[in-house]
């Protein structure tokens, strides 16, 4: 563990030491809606442990994650601080820079100084290069054991492959992420920890972010639902919710149940647009969804349960936020907040009881990859601004009389937003000096996802190409010859080569292929995308790869009219370098991922995608090298 101030320690040891301390679970879920459980007003989903929870605490109406994405957000929770300002400012990427610094005090790591055990199950997602020396782990943030992912369970949340136990990997294992998660909990719980200390434990589940994939036994009650994709999306809840109660029984039948405060919340609102795949959280009617800055984006499920100082069945409106667990905790166990850092979260015991808490900083939200027009913004009481990407142009929400965020009074309330704009920026630029502004400022703009508004535009067919190579029985646009790598596409215009797959992909069937690209030209325009589609039309195929003249990967639908639609990530990379990526398609989850090097898309695939029938090259007015394909099902 890295070392604690010296101040910091000497005033805990000095602490009271006649109270007892709590033991403190934080139950963190991933993707969940604002509107996914029934004590929050879902009128399917069955969640009955937390519906049962919600009745044995406080439960908060107003509860924010401290950003729409995941990595920052649970950097918060565990160091109190807005996520720029603790530098993971950004999800991260297996492979990315990004991480949760040293230089952080984290929550684990107070707590040990007063004597706590601790142990972190389930995602991480708080390093780019996770269970390797080069950046620090669980354990160097203070946890004393963790069973551990970087970012998603995989290949899905069904027998997962990727977990790590305290460093060493668990290779397959049978069952469901989330109930494996709390297993192990309870297992350490049980078995492994200290018993004579009080304890921290971190339960992070995977579940509802993709890929989803439920059992059958939490699915049943949706079985009457037609849309798989609902059925699949409820039944992760439900599967939540009993790895929830298999946690809150073990710690009743382990003497812990009275003597444990328990924090449960999501890290930011639901993925995709709602209307199709397993996509399907609810924000409950809120405006926005996971990366926006509007509400759907950023408000979330939060209930705490303590008993002796929470009275059962209590709802509270005060707006609270991720980053205050920090604080409420080191103020439960009575450690000083660390005074050489700005921490942004407060002591909400108040809220508790539904009384007004104190901040000496805004609510504050900034997503690199949220809407142009809602990319970050700041609540003071009952109002909130709004702000674009550039930080010149907001909105104004009067929210607790407008949650949904209908009504701009931007126009209306000149004096008020004065006022909200000159705070902040105020807070920006405390923020932006503090944090490690070099990790972002080179990295913008960001990724643009595609929400599936606006059809594709057509152009038309493509005329017949060549092939010299003897091996793409389909060439439009352009010509094929051999070259070193395998295959060479050159064209004035847009051009691509396609073979048959055999057997299609169709109903729920999956596959990834494997490819190695170059550009074979010097100047300025160069681009190499891997191809696939039901039909061997250009306006009908989706592209996955590289615009190597713009520094960009990407995904889109159709013809070169469509590139700027679809899911966009910008990179620095040198333009000569040959790219190894790998597509993945899937269609019983309706995704196309992108891999290459520290950058992983996902794209929703059309609806009128029923079938995989051919696949192969693209390239548009250039000359390109690419290898041949591989294929795994």
């Amino acid at each position: 563990m890295k070392p604690v101030p010296l101040l910091l320690c000497i005033l805990t040891c000095v602490c009271s030491a006649g109270a007892k301390s709590p033991n403190v679970v934080i139950f963190l879920t991933d993707d969940m809606g604002w509107g996914d459980l029934a004590c929050y007003g879902h009128p399917v989903i069955k969640s009955p442990n937390l519906d049962r929870f919600a009745g044995e605490g406080v439960r908060f109406t107003q509860c924010y994650s401290a950003c729409g994405v995941c990595s920052p957000s649970r950097s918060s929770v565990l160091t109190g601080r807005t996520p720029y300002r603790n530098g993971v400012w950004r999800w991260i990427p297996s492979g990315h820079y990004t991480h949760l610094r040293e230089s952080e005090v984290t929550l684990p790591e107070l707590l040990k100084t007063k004597g706590y055990a601790t142990c972190h199950v389930g995602k991480w997602h708080l390093n780019g290069h996770f269970n390797k020396e080069s950046q620090p782990q669980p354990n160097d943030h203070g946890y004393d054991h963790w069973m551990a992912t970087q970012n998603n369970a995989a290949p899905s949340h069904k027998n997962p492959t990727n977990f790590v136990l305290n460093g060493k990997a668990m290779g397959r294992l049978e069952g469901f992420s989330a109930p494996l998660v709390a297993g192990e909990a309870i297992r350490w719980l049980a078995d492994v920890r200290d018993k004579t200390k009080p304890f921290l434990l971190s339960v992070w589940t995977h579940e509802p972010h993709l890929p989803i994939e439920s059992s059958p036994e939490f699915m049943a009650p949706y079985r009457n639902i037609a849309d798989d994709g609902i059925r699949q999306h409820h039944g992760n809840i439900t599967q939540i919710d009993h790895a929830f109660g298999m946690l809150m029984k073990g710690l009743k039948e382990l003497g812990l149940h009275d003597d444990t405060i328990v924090f449960f919340t999501s890290d930011n609102g639901p993925e995709g647009s709602g209307r199709s795949g397993r996509t399907r959280g609810s924000t409950g009617g809120l405006r926005g969804r996971k990366r926006d800055s509007h509400e759907g984006g950023i408000r979330v499920p939060g209930m705490v349960r303590w008993p002796g100082h929470i009275d059962p069945g209590t709802v509270s409106t005060v707006p609270v936020i991720g980053s205050d667990i920090f604080s409420t905790v080191t103020g439960i166990v009575d450690i000083p907040l660390p005074d050489n850092r700005t921490i942004d979260g407060t002591d909400i015991r108040p809220a508790f009881k539904g009384q007004p808490v104190n901040r000496a900083v805004p609510l504050f939200w900034r997503t690199h990859i949220a809407p142009e027009k809602s990319h970050a913004a700041m609540r003071i009481g009952a109002w909130k601004i709004v702000a674009d990407r550039s930080l010149s142009e907001f909105q104004l929400y009067e929210i607790e009389k407008d949650p949904k965020e209908l009504n701009d009074l931007a126009g209306k309330q000149p004096a008020k937003l004065a006022v909200m704009k000159s705070k902040f920026l105020e807070v920006w630029r405390g923020i932006e000096a503090e944090g490690p502004r070099e990790w972002w400022q080179n990295e913008q703009p960001r990724k643009k996802q595609n929400r599936g508004k606006a059809k594709p535009k057509k152009a038309g067919k493509l005329s017949d190409g060549n092939d010299q190579s003897g091996d793409w029985p389909i060439v439009r646009g352009g010509s094929v010859t051999k070259s070193e790598s395998s295959y060479r596409l050159t064209s004035a215009g847009e051009a691509f080569a396609l073979r048959p797959l055999d057997p299609p992909l169709t109903d729920k069937s999956r596959a990834v292929f494997k490819l190695n690209y170059q550009s074979a030209v010097s100047t300025t325009t160069r681009n190499a995308l891997f191809c696939f589609g039901q039909k061997a039309v250009n306006d009908h195929l989706i592209k996955a790869g590289s615009m190597i003249g713009m520094n960009s990967h990407g995904i889109f639908e159709g013809n070169w009219a469509n590139v700027k639609s679809g899911t966009l990530e910008q990179a620095k990379f040198d333009q000569t370098q040959k790219f190894t990526v790998r597509i993945t398609v899937d269609l019983g989850k309706r995704l196309a991922v992108l891999e290459t090097g520290m950058c992983r898309l996902e794209k929703e695939l059309p609806d009128t995608l029923d079938a995989v029938n051919f696949f192969g090259i693209y390239t548009k007015a250039t000359a390109t090298d690419f290898s041949d394909i591989e294929i795994e099902r």
